[in-house]
């Protein structure tokens, strides 16, 4: 039986930091960084608009899901600071999740109401869920940067033992 593969994208502050932890994951297959969720066709480092900085992941549905996936996000980024993560300040670091399918915005929003309700972040969340749209790669050198300087700058980073509870109804 052929694997299945499906796409994500998310934006969660500076991309680098997201694709190094994130391309870690069992069953996810490929990340790409670059812009996505703005204004300007073919958008560069130097001229991205209102796009956030995001990451694409393809990755394997029986090895891992999307819901997984979403976890890990909202581990290793602050969903709760508008527009900005760590020093990174602006609209390119907002927190955004771009669906690609209804089943994709129906599992996002699952997600965070589970994070709203858990209390693990200081606020509530203000992550946007959007359809997908055009999703620009950026520049090579953006590409894999912490793999290649691992003493580069992040502001992502794994919380040892933070775990997403599901909501109970009440």
């Amino acid at each position: 039986m052929a694997a299945q593969t499906q796409r994500a994208v998310l934006a969660g502050g500076c991309f680098w930091g997201m694709q190094d932890l994130i391309r870690r994951q069992p069953g996810v297959t490929a990340t790409r960084v670059g812009y996505t969720g703005g204004d300007v066709p073919n958008a560069t480092y130097r001229n991205h608009g209102t796009h956030a900085e995001a990451i694409e992941i393809l990755f394997d549905t029986e090895k891992t899901d999307f819901r997984t996936i979403l976890e890990l996000f909202f581990q290793i980024h602050d969903p709760s600071t508008k527009n900005r993560q760590g020093n990174d300040i602006g609209l390119s670091y907002r927190s955004a999740i771009y669906y690609v399918d209804d089943e994709q915005k129906r599992i996002a929003e699952d997600t965070i109401a589970d994070v709203d309700a858990s209390g693990l972040w200081p606020g509530k969340v203000v992550t946007e869920v959007e359809p997908v749209g055009p999703f620009w790669e950026a520049e090579p050198e953006h590409q894999d940067y912490l793999e290649r300087y691992p003493d580069g700058y992040t502001c992502h980073f794994p919380r040892p033992g933070w775990r997403l509870p599901a909501r109970t109804e009440g």
